[in-house]
């Protein structure tokens, strides 16, 4: 089929989540009379004396930083999750009223002294680190056995709810599995029971035939826009091996995700030349002492900004009552992110970071 037979609207299924996102190209001609929201500047300043996260510095909950110089991790001075929370009381609850224990883990894991780095301006080799630092504490908290989860994400921004610009992600280790991973573990293991290989093994072969919603990639990884994508300029980067944690990575992979992570965060702020926010996660394998050979590494990528650097998308109305919905194609969103220079803007022009 050809792409001019999507320009009108159409919805796509998701396998992975085994919902529908309604496509609606025409709409990215209506004016814009909304809210418009400031840039997301890069920051100057290298240490900040008020930053919680930045080195020597006392956090909110009291505790002093030591003065780092690569990766920091430390349990969340506010954590959303505590390793001995009691169960709720429930034996006199109506069915409808449910309510389980939710033990867990709450840590942050600083990416760099440096106050005014994020990953699209650091090196490689310091990414590297946060990503060996990521596999260290997989393999420590799926080693609990209270614990069946572990979920690493980042929120990238002011606009993505981030409290403080300094380099950071937070890990959640949950004593049941999130409702996202065991959707995702649903569909894989079903499509695996159906057709005897991986689903995203055979996405990805689909999508480096077709290259239509390739962004970037080398020899490890494939970032592409994905086929049932949300938000505009949503990511989905897949291990092209089949391996399904950080765990099973071997030392060319974790240098090649480290290349990967840094080339798909300068896209992202040279597409409208501005810190870009997002919210990445990792999705692996539970940790629940089942067997999961149906499980792909990969990690998605949602940023919210529409149309330029001032303007987002908002999940509401429809989409939150009804399905997901989009302006631009998926295969639009992937060329203009392809076009794109793998080189920082600020460094083009003569500032910011460098390799």
């Amino acid at each position: 089929m050809s792409q001019s037979a999507f320009q009108f609207p159409h919805r796509r299924y998701n396998p992975l989540r085994r919902q529908w996102v309604l496509i609606s190209p025409h709409r990215t001609q209506r004016p814009w009379q909304g809210e418009v929201n400031p840039s997301s500047g890069f920051s100057e300043v290298h240490y900040d004396p008020a930053c919680y996260l930045c080195p020597g510095n006392e956090r909110a909950g009291g505790h002093r930083n030591p003065h780092y110089e690569n990766v920091f991790i430390f349990d969340n001075d506010y954590a959303a999750l505590l390793p001995d929370s009691p169960a709720p009381e429930t034996e006199d609850m109506p069915e409808l009223l449910r309510a389980e224990q939710e033990r867990g883990r709450c840590r942050v894991l600083c990416f760099h002294p440096d106050h005014s780095l994020t990953l699209a301006l650091m090196q490689e080799k310091d990414i590297r680190g946060v990503v060996d630092a990521w596999t260290e504490q997989y393999k420590e908290l799926a080693g609990n056995p209270s614990i069946r989860y572990v979920q690493i994400f980042e929120n990238r921004g002011a606009m993505m709810g981030a409290s403080n610009p300094h380099p950071h992600c937070q890990i959640w280790a949950t004593e049941h599995v999130p409702d996202e991973p065991a959707t995702e573990t649903e569909s894989l293991r079903s499509y695996q029971a159906e057709h005897g290989s991986c689903l995203l093994c055979d996405y990805l072969k689909i999508e480096s035939e077709k290259q239509t919603r390739v962004v970037c990639e080398n020899d490890e990884f494939l970032v592409v826009v994905p086929w049932w994508a949300v938000w505009p300029f949503e990511t989905l980067v897949l291990a092209k091996k089949h391996v399904g944690s950080l765990a099973e990575f071997t030392d060319r992979q974790k240098t090649a995700f480290a290349n990967i992570l840094k080339q798909t965060t300068i896209r992202y702020d040279n597409l409208f030349q501005t810190s870009f926010p997002y919210t990445m996660g990792l999705h692996q394998t539970p940790c629940d002492g089942e067997s999961h050979g149906e499980w792909h590494f990969h990690a998605h990528y949602y940023p919210p900004l529409l149309r330029s650097a001032t303007v987002r998308k908002f999940m509401v109305g429809f989409e939150m009552l009804g399905m997901p919905q989009r302006d631009i194609t998926p295969e639009s969103a992937a060329e203009r992110l392809r076009a794109l220079s793998g080189v920082h803007f600020t460094q083009e022009h003569g500032s910011g970071a460098a390799d």
